[in-house]
Parts: C-alpha cells; structure tokens; sequence
C-alpha cells in the first residue's frame, strides 16, 4: 500500500506528527467497529450491496521487485490495523470486532500480474472491476493489493483494494498522504516499529467484550438523561423549541425526495464497469468562481449534465434524479481511520441546461443539506440497523441506496508528488463500492488534476461509451465557464 523508501511524512494534514520515532502510525486504533460500519459489514449478506472500494494509482514506471516487497513489509509495521481481521461474536450480538489474524500472510495480500501485449487502460480498468467485485474472504484482514505491470511505455499500475468498513474515503487519502514518499531515492532513516504482539479475539471473547462495554455504558447513558432532564427544567421553552426544529429537520431528512427514479436507469445488476475521466483541477476551481460555487458544486453539476446528455441521446429527457453526496463529520481532533461520514439525499436537477444556475441550484442544495438540525440521523438510526440479525439488514438498508441513479464523491487528494518503490505516482483514482445505486462516481485532487472514477452498474446504463461521452460533455459544459479552460479527457 506504501513505499517504504525515501522521505517519509508522518504527519497530519495540519502537520501534526502522527507517528514519534519508532512507534506506528495513530490510525485505524478503534478495536470495535461504529455502528455505520457494522452495517456496511454486515449488509453484504446480500453480495449485490458490496462495500467493497478500489484505488487505481497510475505509475510512471514498475517498480522494482524488493523494494515493492518492502514497501509492504513496512507498511504493516506502521499501520497495525493491516494484520486485523473482523471477528463477529456468536449470533452477531454486538458490534464486529477488529483482532490480529494469527495466520496473517502478506503474500495472500500483496500480488503482481501483467496484462497482455498490446492492452492498455481499457483493460486495465475491466481487470480492476474484476477486482472490486471479487468479494473478501471474511476470514482475512479485508484489503490486497495488486501491481499490475503492461501498460505502454514501461508504465504500471497499483490497485488497493479495501472494504470501506475499514476507513472512509477521506480517512484512507490521509494514510496514504502519511505512507508515500517524497522522494524517488531511498532512504534509511524511516521509522521501523516493532510488530506489535496481540492475543487473537474469538468470537466468546468479542461477546463477553461487549457485554462489559454494553453495561459500562448505562451510567454513561444515564447521566447524559439526567443532564438533559435537567436543561429541560431550567429552560423549557428553548428546550421545546430546539426539539420542535430538530422534528422538524428529521421529517425533512427521513423523506426521500419527491422524485422517481430515470426509467432508462431503472435495472440493477451485479457487473461493476469502470471508467475514469481526468480534469485540470484549476479549471474547475475557475469555473466554479465564475459561478460563485465551489469545486465540489461544479463537480457535481458536470455530472448532472453528463446524465443530461445520456439521457436526451437515448430520446428519454428526465426532469431530475434521485442522488445521494457523502458529507464528512470527522472533527480534527478525532482520529484517522474508520468512518465518520453521513449522506445527504436529494434530486439532483438534470434538465437545467445553464451550468451556471445549474452549479447555483446544486450549491442551494448541498447549503440547505449542511444546515439541517438532524444531518446526522443515519448516525443515530445505525445502532438500531446494526443490531438487526444480518440476513434483516440488508432489506432495510437496500432499498435506501438502490434507489439512487447517482452517488457521488469528492475527497481533497495529495497535492505533493509522491512516489510508490521508486515509481512516481501520476494519477489517483477512487471508485467507491456500487451498494445497488446506479452509479458511484469520484473525483480524487491529485497533483494538479481531478481524477474522476466511474463506476457504474452495466444493466443500468447500457450504452456505456455514450455514458463516459456524456459525462466528458458534462464537464465541458461546466468548463466553459472559465475562457481558455483545458478539455476534460476520458482514459483510453
């Protein structure tokens, strides 16, 4: 996953120092998983709501085979949670829990391959989903890497693949931000912590954990009440109103949006199909000025033309679209690994043709999905979804996200280069997991380009050269509001 050559930055993206000396990286140190994630874990009884995610990073050479090696060696040195597997207690009472597997074998998780003579990215990519859709064995800690070597001019490719239980989006950029190098060249001064040792969790185990942290938390839980209860008495009427808002906002947040699915969209299948788009990241930026938005509502209203644009081809014009944009809840302070993300659902318009008062119509949107009292209520129904048995999960949590043509994403990347083994590392491309939505489009920032990766589901979209097109066309609509703007390009 890293490159343990060259000059190592251990630290935040406040540049705090994440690591002192010797010892491994503060990331991924939750031994249980949070509820969210407990649900995506144990969603996947039904295989078509996959919480699988897949990084692609384009390198400019292969690198060489021991320090690739040894990239890996070191990488599970620094990040402990690297050796963990989830352990689930008997019955699945309680939350999953994070265990060092005692069989842990590097080589089931790192793995080279070469494509043929002649292929490039089209094939790349085709053995990527491949990849993404080939699910965990659930006995091992849930992530591989692949080197993929073969592609024109010397270049390759490394695939990170990783069960999103394991880190959200943000927090997985910021490890590798943390674990790539600087520096071409190697170097001998990187941290080495020692292994760490660790008893293996059972099952017994991780159930008798949770029954001491269940009865640990009734005090807690009793006092926040009493300290509600008492607010209440001393201030009634702002108490009052404070509920009366935030019922307000959950009936607002619970309500899907008043909008049917596209007609053309409305199949879903299990065959993921990737495809990934690059953009100058300034042109966006620019665009988004002349707008009075920002680069996220660009990003987004450049999708929402592509989908225009599939749509008024195959003669079936829709006025909207139900999607669904993640928004970060992670705090400063709190630390890096796991998930602390929530999602915001709306109908995204489509038949705007202006992308001008297309990005200020999304912008009003996301503003507006910021802003509510109860964003976070997906937190605060998980607990009561995650102590479903699993086979019970999957039915509720479905049909919250099959019901989505487009799930999109758009996560701050490395600005700084960075290399991988002695290879640099040009191109960085995201594609989320496709948990029965239609698609599940990404833009990382990396370097000076916006690497957009799309991954979308092949009985939905059936023309799926016309849907990269149309996104392309999407983008340059956007683009053209900043004179001079480079051409968004599709990989090929």
């Amino acid at each position: 996953m890293v490159n343990h050559c060259g000059n190592v930055a251990i630290t935040g993206r406040d540049g705090a120092p994440q690591g002192d000396g010797d010892a491994a990286l503060v990331w991924g140190s939750s031994v249980e998983m949070n509820a969210s994630e407990t649900v995506m874990w144990r969603a996947e009884a039904d295989q078509a709501l996959s919480s699988t995610g897949l990084l692609i990073e384009e390198l400019d050479t292969v690198p060489e085979t021991g320090r690739f090696r040894g990239a890996h060696e070191w990488a599970v040195r620094m990040v402990p949670r690297l050796r963990q597997r989830v352990v689930e207690p008997p019955l699945g009472l309680g939350w999953p829990r994070w265990s060092v597997d005692p069989q842990f074998d590097l080589n089931y998780h790192v793995r080279r391959t070469s494509l043929p003579g002649g292929a490039g990215w089209p094939e790349l990519l085709q053995v990527a989903a491949e990849v993404a859709m080939t699910p965990f064995d659930r006995t091992r800690p849930p992530w591989q890497t692949l080197l993929v070597e073969g592609l024109p001019d010397g270049r390759a490719a490394y695939l990170i693949k990783v069960h999103h239980s394991a880190s959200d989006g943000l927090s997985g950029i910021a490890l590798l931000s943390q674990l790539h190098s600087r520096a071409r060249e190697p170097r001998s001064d990187k941290p080495r912590p020692p292994l760490r040792s660790e008893e293996p969790t059972s099952p017994l185990d991780a159930l008798a954990q949770q029954v001491r942290g269940d009865v640990q938390a009734v005090p807690r839980l009793a006092g926040s009440l009493g300290a509600g209860a008492l607010r209440a008495l001393n201030d009634p009427a702002a108490t009052l109103q404070s509920a009366t808002r935030y019922g307000q906002s959950l009936s607002r947040v619970l309500t899907p949006p008043q909008i049917s699915g596209s007609p053309l969209l409305a199949r879903r299948g299990r065959s993921w199909r990737f495809a990934a788009i690059d953009v100058a990241f300034a042109d966006l930026r620019a665009a988004g000025k002349a707008a009075g938005g920002s680069v996220n509502d660009v990003y987004l209203a450049a999708l929402l033309g592509g989908y225009r644009h599939y749509h008024a081809a195959l003669g079936t014009p829709v006025e909207a679209i139900p999607m669904t944009i993640p928004i970060s809840l992670r705090k400063p302070s709190e630390a890096r690994g796991g998930n602390q993300i929530t999602a915001a659902r709306f109908a995204g318009p489509v038949a705007i043709t202006d992308p001008r008062a297309r990005i200020e119509h999304v912008r009003t949107l996301i503003r507006d999905a910021r802003a509510e009292p109860a964003l976070d209520v997906t937190g605060t129904l998980a607990p009561l979804v995650a102590r479903l048995p699993s086979p019970l999960i999957a039915p509720v949590v479905g049909p919250l996200t099959r019901g989505n043509d487009l799930q999109a994403s758009n996560i701050p990347g490395i600005r700084d280069q960075v290399y991988l083994a002695g290879a640099r590392i040009e191109r960085m491309y995201t594609y989320g997991p496709l948990p029965g939505c239609a698609a599940m489009i990404t833009m990382v920032t990396h370097g000076d380009t916006g690497c957009v990766a799309v991954n979308f589901d092949a009985a939905a979209f059936t023309q799926p050269q016309l849907f990269v097109d149309s996104l392309v066309a999407g983008f340059t609509e956007v683009l053209s509001l900043h004179p001079g703007a480079s051409t968004a390009l599709a990989r090929d």
